[in-house]
């Protein structure tokens, strides 16, 4: 094992150009072209194309995150940093010094995949990683997604990470100190993130956002689960949100350049993109509905648990069978309104999006300053069955901080001090939109309309709710619009959508109670902040 060990080494901590060849056994292919990465997953038997020329293949048992296998390496130099709990659980380092020498061991002999790249479009904050993969198909995931190295920078690539993927090695839990045979390991003394025992790609995603959640905020850059898009006047909007919730549908505007459809950083400069390419659900795709994402299918796009005919090769969006966490990996190019730096101006819209499995909040409110800092640290919404391993097939009302605590690795309060302090600063406005349900809770309601919520964000943009009148909730004091171009009246009231009024009320204050109640993990936040919420709510 000892030889194994050096083999890592010679790939994560190389400097010198002579340096860079894997001292494995095994094959190496390095920073290969998507047709090259194509072809071997086929010859490989990883996955088929599709119709359109889309790469498919299935993750198995995995088919989403697995957040409660996820860890950090307990050591000197973040041990002050993070917020330990139960999302960021602690590693011993002993058990994962061993547990790298034993996934080595596994990859000695094996074909290995090698890919360079960035995180981050933004020179000045760019981290340079390198992604070494068993499989193909994970090596084109990793090309598609992250920001690419040129020639010339592949050339002086130097890694301050790398990410390992080996799904073929299972963790052994009693031997290797892990919850099960799953392991996501990120060890920020020895710049290694270890993966194991799971096909699904989403994990080398959201590894090097961690990552990024981790290093950022320490340089005054605001890390952001959110997607950003820009106008032709230079306006640009952020909308945060999880998973299914639409980041990835409202981005994707014919109108407005895309900047990126998951995770920015806001620096002193404006806001820049952490990645190069998109990983859109697409459950229940629709031409129509979102015919930018339908056409970025195409040769070069990695298809996650996606159906075929087997005798067409054509997608079914509809099909369920293995998961509504159905995924299309690509480029942001295929986007056609892309922005290619991955760069733009300061936000002068923040949008938070929240799928409300209640039926209770407004499908749009305008927020103070005191407002979005209490939203944005309460990160409300309601994850969508399949996202994550353990969720059942009803969606699930959680509150998940800065919209994004499974990737947040330090204290709220960090993230929340530096998204205030950049609102104030640059002047942006701030929204709460409901991407969730009207006229009833999930089963009895309906999920508000694609129409009418692009029809809301047009409207912010295009700045027609600034004369319109506004009515107070009288249990959660958000501000909403009466009337908006393109949505009906009915729609704008939550509780004039329901037939029963009093059914209404009854579910607003159990949810305004659930604010009141998870914000209490907030003690000693400002008092403006803490009373910008729901208030005096019988729980």
């Amino acid at each position: 094992m000892v030889r194994a060990s050096r083999a890592l080494m010679s790939i994560v901590e190389e400097q010198a150009a002579d340096e860079r060849a894997w001292v494995g056994s095994g094959i190496q292919h390095r920073n290969l072209a998507p047709a090259s990465l194509v072809e071997q997953a086929i010859q490989r038997g990883e996955g088929a194309l599709s119709s359109t020329g889309a790469l498919v293949f299935q993750t198995g048992q995995y088919t989403g995150r697995s957040p409660e296998d996820k860890f950090i390496v307990r050591e000197p130099s973040v041990e002050t940093e993070i917020d330990w709990g139960k999302v960021n659980r602690p590693f011993d380092p002993a058990r994962f010094d061993a547990l790298l020498d034993r996934v080595m061991a596994h990859l000695e002999d094996r074909e290995v995949w090698i890919q360079d790249a960035f995180g981050g479009t933004d020179p000045a904050h760019r981290l340079p990683i390198r992604v070494v993969c068993e499989r193909a198909y994970h090596a084109l995931f990793a090309r598609q997604l992250f920001v690419k190295a040129s020639p010339d920078e592949l050339a002086e690539h130097s890694p301050e990470f790398t990410i390992i993927a080996a799904p073929d090695f299972h963790a052994i839990p009693e031997r290797d100190g892990t919850r099960s045979e799953v392991f996501i390991l990120l060890n920020f003394a020895r710049r290694i993130v270890l993966i194991g025992g799971t096909l699904y790609a989403g994990e080398i995603k959201k590894s090097v956002f961690s990552i990024l959640n981790t290093l950022l905020p320490g340089r005054g850059v605001l890390p952001m689960h959110c997607s950003t898009n820009v106008g032709q006047a230079g306006d640009v909007a952020l909308f945060f949100g999880l998973s299914g919730t639409g980041k990835t549908t409202l981005s994707a505007d014919p109108t407005r350049g895309l900047i990126g459809d998951d995770e920015h950083g806001w620096s002193d400069d404006g806001v820049f993109n952490f990645e190069g390419g998109c990983y859109a659900k697409c459950i229940r795709l629709d031409p129509k509905s979102e015919p930018e994402i339908f056409a970025a299918i195409k040769f070069g796009t990695v298809l996650e648990n996606v159906i075929l005919d087997p005798s067409s090769r054509e997608a079914d969006y509809a099909d369920a069978s293995l998961t509504e966490n159905t995924r299309a990996a690509y480029p942001i190019e295929f986007i056609a309104n892309h922005v290619p730096s991955g760069r733009a101006g300061h936000p002068k819209h923040v949008v938070f999006l929240t799928c409300d499995a209640f039926g209770v909040l407004p499908p749009l409110s305008r927020l103070t300053p005191e407002q979005a800092m209490y939203h944005f640290l309460s990160g409300y919404t309601a994850k969508v069955a399949g996202t994550e391993r353990g969720l059942g097939a009803e969606p699930s009302a959680v509150f998940s901080t800065c919209f994004g605590a499974p990737f947040m690795t330090l204290p709220p309060r960090r993230y929340a001090d530096l998204l205030g302090q950049k609102l104030r600063e640059h002047q942006a406005g701030a929204w709460l939109l409901n991407t969730g349900w009207t006229g009833g809770g999930f089963g009895q309601g309906q999920r508000i309309s694609l129409p009418h919520t692009r029809a809301l964000v047009d409207a912010i943009m295009n700045n027609r709710l600034a004369g319109v009148d506004y009515r107070v909730d009288p249990i959660f004091g958000l501000e909403s619009p009466t009337s908006c171009p393109g949505v009906p009246g009915k729609i704008l009231d939550p509780r004039a959508a329901w037939a029963d009024p009093a059914t209404y009320d009854t579910q607003a204050h159990k949810l305004a109670a659930r604010f009141i109640e998870n914000f209490q993990k907030f003690a000693g936040v400002d008092p403006a902040i803490a009373a910008a919420g729901p208030q005096g709510v019988d729980q």
